[in-house]
């Protein structure tokens, strides 16, 4: 199950764990994105279903949850990729529903998925895997508004704490930190303000964005058996942000 798929690093994502063989349960707000997504990806020789949703809303993560297991039979991975930022305005000239915005995509989403999904994967012979898609911005202040660096952080917290509470039960769980990437949420902000892409780069050792692909190839090994030992995990995929 993938979250945020209808675009960026989520519909990366998409196309790489189908294309390993992995059954895809595709979920995001863009319904006619994500149903081409899921053409695609069947007339590829994949297996794809849509579930156009909110993460937001714990009704529609509970569909998306419950179609994985009727469709595909178990709910084996599960990557939180869906997400909100915003860059620009400092703490005190923002308004609350920028930071309503900020915790209810980011943390909440968060919490709504784990709270569907680890009781199947409990269930489940094999357990399961959770990746939960943080940031450089889970671990510092990088630049972004003060609200998308909170939920951030939070979002690694939650991941901690769920992956102390189930790892003894066969239920792994990471955060994926990632540094910059060109995504659709990026690029009216990269166009409007160059800037914007120098300040995201300054400090990473490989002075780039990354490509969406290159994130989801981190997102598939955590669920993958060669991440095995890997739980509890604040992995960085970010160019070197956090070496320096």
């Amino acid at each position: 199950m993938i979250t945020g798929a209808s675009g960026g690093i989520g519909a990366a994502a998409a196309r790489l764990f189908a294309a390993e063989g992995a059954s895809v349960v595709l979920m995001a707000r863009r319904k006619d994105r994500l149903e081409a997504l899921a053409e695609e990806i069947t007339a590829a020789g994949g297996r794809a279903a849509s579930i156009p949703g909110d993460v937001r809303r714990p009704d529609d993560v509970a569909r998306a949850v419950a179609r994985a297991v009727e469709q595909f039979g178990s709910l084996d991975a599960a990557f939180n990729n869906a997400g909100w930022g915003s860059v620009g305005a400092v703490l005190h000239e923002l308004d609350d529903s920028a930071y309503d915005m900020a915790m209810d995509v980011n943390v909440r989403g968060v919490w709504n998925c784990m709270r569907e999904e680890i009781p199947v994967m409990l269930g489940q012979k094999d357990g399961g895997v959770v990746v939960n898609m943080s940031s450089v911005a889970g671990h510092s202040a990088t630049g972004a508004s003060a609200p998308y660096i909170a939920a951030k952080h939070a979002v690694l917290g939650l991941t901690r704490a769920a992956a102390a509470e189930y790892g003894d039960r066969g239920v792994r769980v990471n955060a994926l930190m990632a540094g910059g990437t060109r995504t659709d949420l990026l690029e009216p902000y990269i166009a409007n303000a160059p800037e914007v892409e120098a300040g995201m780069t300054r400090r990473a050792i490989q002075k780039r964005l990354a490509d969406p692909h290159e994130i989801a190839q981190v997102a598939v090994w955590l669920c993958s058996d060669r991440a095995s030992f890997v739980t509890g995990g604040a992995i960085p995929v970010d160019g070197g942000w956090s070496a320096v």
